[in-house]
């Protein structure tokens, strides 16, 4: 698995991102109502506040209260949704990879870090130990 806090959020960041691909009916709701469910004690706000608040005890993030950070990593998000159907151009992909590094650097993690960080490769969904080189989606040009 991945031990790296930092990983861990930057990683569930980019899947999540993915599901405008894979679950694009998904998205519609959680754009229509998904800053209602930023705090919600299931899905993924909980897995999402548990690799925060490990990133908080081990020193990985500088202390914040892990609400509020919650809210940056959900805002954050739902806004790569709305631009992922606003602007279907943009490679969702990239851009989330961008977004992740942003959202580490808010954490408190040093810029030179958070870009390698958030660039990583990604856990094999059918592998969860297993990293991800090279990715092609399904969905089709």
């Amino acid at each position: 698995g991945i031990d790296d806090p930092a990983e861990l959020v930057a990683a569930g960041f980019r899947l999540s991102a993915r599901m405008a691909d894979s679950h694009p009916e998904l998205m519609q709701v959680l754009r229509r109502r998904g800053l209602g469910h930023i705090h919600s004690d299931n899905g993924l706000a909980r897995r999402a506040l548990r690799d925060l608040e490990a990133g908080l005890a081990s020193g990985r993030f500088p202390p914040v209260d892990p609400a509020v950070a919650l809210s940056a990593l959900g805002g954050t998000l739902l806004s790569l949704a709305e631009l992922r159907f606003a602007r279907p151009d943009v490679d969702g992909d990239q851009a989330a990879v961008n977004l992740a590094e942003m959202v580490l650097r808010m954490l408190g993690v040093p810029p030179d870090d958070a870009h390698e960080v958030a660039r990583r490769p990604l856990p094999d969904p059918a592998s969860p130990t297993t990293p991800t080189q090279g990715t092609t989606s399904s969905a089709g040009g």
